[in-house]
This record gives C-alpha cells, sequence and structure tokens, in this order.
C-alpha cells in the first residue's frame, strides 16, 4: 500500500527528470491537442535521456488533459507541479495556457508554449516561453493572404465570445485587413453554438470575398459541413487551430475553399524536415492508438512538428543550464536557442520565438489533403 502511494504521488528517483505536458485530449481542442502530444513522444522515444554534469538523466514525460478548459486548467497545472515536474510544454490553447500560468509562476516552473499563439501568454511574466509566431504575425500573414491570393475586399469575421485566441486572431486579422484597404464584418457566437447557418448565410448579405473565422477544430467541423450545404463559394480562411485532420475530413468532398496558416508543411524538403516527416509516419504506423490520437491517418500536422522542436529545446535549455533545478532551466531559457524542423528557435526580451514566415496550405477536396500554397510574409 506505501509503495503504490509513493508511486501515486508521482516522486521519481535522482537520475530521472520529468518534463510536464500539459495539453488537452478532451474537449474543444482534443484534437489538436493529442497531435502536439504525439510530437513530443516521438521526440522522447527519439532521445530519452539528457546529460547534465556529466551524468545521464532519463527524461520521463507527465501528460495531464487541461480538458480544453479555462476553469479546470489550473487544477491540469498544479498536478504536474506536485508531480515533482521540472518544466513543462503546451498548450494547444492559449486560454487554457493563461489560465494555468500563475500555477506555473508561483511554483517556479518554467514553461514553453508549443502552439499558445495569443500574445497574454508571455506578456507580464518571466516563467512562459513560447516556440511559435504570435497571433498579431498570424493575422496580419492571413490578411495579406486574403488580398493577395482572392483580391479581397470585403472580409466577414466569425469568432467565439469567450476564446482569447478566437477573438484575438479576430482583432488582429481585422486591424491588418482595414490597413490594407478592406472592409470588414464581425459577428461572434456563443459557447454551445451548433447551427451557424445564419451567420454564413450574413457573410453572404455582406457580399463577403472571404470568411474568416479562427475556432476550434470542433466548430470548425460544423461550419465547414454548414458551408458546403449552403452553397458558399467564398473562400474560408481560419489560423493554426484549423491544422487538423478534423478538418481535412470535413471539407472532403465540398467544393469549397478551406486554407490555414500554419508552423510546418509535410510537403517540407528541406533534409530536416523531410527526415522528420518520414520518421513520424513511421513511429505512428507502428502503434494503433497513436495512429488514432492522430486522427486516423499518418498526415503530420504542424503542431506535431512544433512538440517535437519544444521537446528538444527543453533539453537544450536543461543542458544549458547545467542542472535539473527549475530555477537554472528558467535562468538558462532566455538565451538557448535550437535548429529544429521548424526552423531556427531563439526567444525575444519577452520570451516569444522570432519567426519571419508561416506557411500557408488549402485542402484538396477530392481526397482529404493538404496542399502547399505559399510561404507568406507580411507587407
Amino acid at each position: 500500500m506505501g509503495a503504490l502511494l509513493l508511486t501515486g504521488c508521482g516522486k521519481t528517483g535522482g537520475d530521472t527528470i520529468k518534463i510536464g505536458v500539459f495539453e488537452p485530449s478532451s474537449g474543444d481542442n482534443g484534437a489538436g491537442g493529442k497531435q502536439e502530444v504525439l510530437g513530443v513522444q516521438f521526440a522522447n522515444s527519439q532521445v530519452p535521456t539528457v546529460e547534465i554534469g556529466g551524468k545521464t538523466y532519463k527524461v520521463e514525460l507527465q501528460i495531464v488533459d487541461n480538458e480544453s478548459s479555462n476553469d479546470k486548467a489550473p487544477t491540469a497545472a498544479q498536478t504536474l507541479v506536485s508531480g515533482g515536474c521540472k518544466l513543462v510544454l503546451g498548450s494547444y490553447g492559449s486560454g487554457v495556457s493563461i489560465a494555468a500560468s500563475d500555477v506555473f509562476g508561483k511554483a517556479g516552473l518554467p514553461a514553453i508554449g508549443i502552439s499558445c499563439t495569443n500574445p497574454q501568454v508571455t506578456l507580464g511574466n518571466e516563467h512562459y516561453f513560447r516556440i511559435c509566431y504570435l497571433d498579431p504575425f498570424q493575422g496580419t500573414v492571413l490578411a495579406n493572404y486574403a488580398v493577395d491570393q482572392f483580391a479581397a475586399k470585403t472580409a466577414y469575421v466569425l469568432t467565439k465570445l469567450g476564446d482569447d485566441y478566437s477573438v484575438g486572431l479576430g482583432k488582429y486579422f481585422k486591424e491588418a485587413f482595414e490597413k490594407l484597404g478592406g472592409t470588414v464584418v464581425e459577428e461572434s457566437f456563443q459557447e454551445g453554438n451548433s447551427d451557424f447557418t445564419a451567420f454564413l448565410q450574413n457573410a453572404v448579405n455582406a457580399n463577403a470575398d472571404v470568411i474568416f473565422s479562427p475556432t476550434s477544430t470542433e466548430a470548425a467541423s460544423l461550419i465547414i459541413g454548414q458551408a458546403s450545404k449552403q452553397g458558399i463559394t467564398m473562400p474560408l480562411l481560419a489560423g493554426d487551430t484549423w491544422d487538423s485532420s478534423v478538418i481535412l475530413e470535413a471539407a472532403k468532398g465540398s467544393s469549397l475553399t478551406v486554407a490555414v496558416s500554419t508552423f510546418f508543411d509535410e510537403g517540407d524538403k528541406s533534409a530536416a524536415g523531410s527526415k522528420f516527416v518520414t520518421e513520424f509516419k513511421a513511429w505512428l504506423n507502428k502503434n494503433a492508438d497513436k495512429k488514432t490520437n492522430n486522427g486516423g491517418n499518418n498526415i503530420v500536422a504542424a503542431v506535431s512538428a512544433l512538440g517535437y522542436d519544444a521537446y528538444f529545446t527543453a533539453l537544450e535549455a536543461i543542458k544549458k543550464a547545467g542542472s535539473a533545478d527549475s530555477a537554472a532551466i528558467l535562468k538558462a531559457l532566455p538565451s538557448t536557442t535550437y535548429t529544429g524542423v521548424t526552423g531556427e528557435i531563439m526567444f525575444d526580451d519577452n520570451g516569444d520565438a522570432i519567426r519571419s514566415v508561416a506557411f500557408i496550405k488549402s485542402v484538396n477536396t477530392a481526397d482529404g489533403t493538404w496542399k502547399f500554397e505559399a510561404i507568406q510574409d507580411v507587407k
């Protein structure tokens, strides 16, 4: 009984360092969270140890489900603190990252965000970093793409009330689109809404050239399905959360144009990118559960590539610190750099990744695969 209780407390021996993985595996963002976790797990399977002061430590992952819920995120975060984690990776979803931030901060636990793009994640604290680009950049990239690719003059923006990511990215897209001379018609929907037909008709009535809707994959699937049934002809644009097998499945067989901004493309021809894609696919194919968590296929999501890079960035910080102590790791993080499959990773004074371009890809609706469109910068 005593031994079981000690194991349940999550204690580890002196030759193990625990990295917390703070991600949703359920709720609105569960599909994307699972794919992000897969990237971390794959990296850990390749390099399961780290050298600290001439001693080899086993790296153990402690994975918790924050349930895509801002209310439940602090409890999930506390589980990682209580479990003895020295550093945390995550999350898919800016809202849960923001909600958990104080828990990590009070515990002195450094956190590396993987795909949480809202500026509020790192703003005003010294413990949260991230390796993805930010929503002001992403929103500007998408606004530029709407103008460059579709000569858009009017955009319909649909966001979810109370969702930090959705509202924030919608705001930044609007600001950038208007600076480019466009007009924005915007609306929002409430939690639990499942009928988007009226919103889509409003976009038609506004004579919009594009629809921009940065939402969860759950809402996105409904929007895509209902847009197809309504015969919507204007392109649907969204941010990184739509880079998911859920979107491919929803758009397959339709006549829609669906394009997203993202952090990595499976068609990357670089040596590092090609090697990662090949090995990650082989790893997925060997395990039915992991393939299920990837959406039932071996398509490489950009967040999996980011999760992979986040793990190795964490190892670099640990090695640079020369210690398994959280305070030492936190001190080492600002000057930590890593060359990953998603590009060069380094942090600015705010702990944000320095990124200058984004990938744009669209759904090939004939077979439900991604098609590379462009590497988009901003004007």
